[in-house]
């Protein structure tokens, strides 16, 4: 018996068999079940390729450091929308370096990641990196922090605050708290990073929004790089100046800085909160903490959890989708009064 016989024999008592068992079901339809697999070999049939990605997308992202708080809620955010969409990440500290972001984003291009993403330094420097990122054809996201840059084209979206309107925030609270007091009012401005995105815009939004009063003034202005530590050194180094020139206010970059701030003021036997208003940027636990104590008097929230946008506009540029140039989170600013409920709902 040839083989095209067999095979059409097979096939003939497979239908008969079909017949047979649907003939008491009531339906008037066949059912036929699925052939084993040594049957579907036998037959030689061969199952449809699966035309689905089957390799992750693979993320290189250049983290700038581990300096406050919020800086390791934005990394954990990162990490774990990574693990709940699936996208391989490969992220590398750069420990407040701006050479180390540019070695670990050469090692990406080699390793031929998918997409890069860069939380950078420092605002400037970053055009000959981002044109080698360009020509190995590998897609950029800026987070959090943006660069500067003369072609736009090096970069697909930047997500992040709007910082400039966080320090209009912060003014904004200080004219309202502080209008019934006569002149001048005296201001401490604690900055962050030097060159930062963050530490600029911020400063800038808040002197824009107090320059057409001149009952205030910003008397102290020195940077303590968004660390706790070096926020308490730089207001004991305020409060070791006369006291007819200690601040009626102090105007901070982010909260790890204010709670240093709060433990100089405290050790100078002021009662932060009240000797001296302290505004805020950030959303900590801990700094909602510390205003339900009443030791800081507002803070305007900059929310670190991208995670999930990340994710989303790394998967959003793997299916060739056109994304915004520009990513805007949500953000609010707290009180005092609404401390309590606010401490809720923190996540960070």
């Amino acid at each position: 018996m040839g083989k095209l016989t067999k095979v059409m024999l097979v096939l003939t008592m497979l239908l008969l068999l079909a017949g047979c068992m649907s003939s008491g079901s009531g339906s008037g339809q066949a059912t036929i079940e699925p052939a084993s697999a040594s049957e579907t070999q036998q037959l030689g049939w061969i199952p449809p390729l699966d035309d689905s990605p089957t390799d992750p997308i693979v993320l290189g992202f250049s983290q700038l450091g581990s300096e406050s708080n919020w800086r390791n809620a934005n990394t954990l955010s990162i990490v774990d929308a990574a693990k709940e969409s699936g996208i391989t990440l490969i992220m590398e500290n750069a420990e407040q370096s701006q050479e180390k972001q540019f070695e670990a984003i050469r090692s990406f291009i080699r390793k031929k990641v998918d997409v890069i993403a860069i939380a950078p330094v420092v605002q400037k420097g970053w055009e000959p990196i981002l044109q080698e990122v360009k020509k190995a054809g590998i897609p950029v996201i800026v987070l959090d922090r943006s660069v500067n840059v003369d072609d736009g084209s090096l970069y697909v979206t930047f997500i992040g605050s709007d910082f400039y309107e966080e320090g209009v925030k912060a003014a904004k609270y200080m004219l309202d708290k502080m209008r019934h007091l006569p002149g001048p009012v005296t201001i401490a401005e604690l900055e962050g990073t030097i060159g930062s995105t963050p530490s600029i815009d911020r400063g800038r939004g808040f002197r824009d929004t107090i320059k057409a009063n001149s009952r205030f003034q910003i008397t102290q202005i020195l940077p303590a790089n968004f660390t706790e530590v070096q926020g308490r050194a730089v207001m004991k180094a305020f409060l070791e100046k006369p006291r007819e020139e200690w601040p009626q206010v102090l105007y901070s970059h982010n909260d790890d800085m204010a709670l240093g701030a709060v433990e100089a003021i405290e050790e100078a036997g002021l009662t932060p909160g009240q000797d001296i208003i302290i505004i805020s940027i950030d959303g900590t636990r801990r700094a909602v903490d510390s205003m339900i104590q009443g030791k800081i008097n507002a803070v305007v929230e900059c929310n670190p959890l991208l995670g999930p946008l990340l994710m989303q506009a790394t998967k959003e540029i793997m299916t060739g989708r056109t994304l915004p140039k520009r990513m805007v989170p949500p953000e609010d600013i707290f009180t005092q009064e609404t401390a309590a409920v606010e401490a809720q709902d923190r996540k960070y």
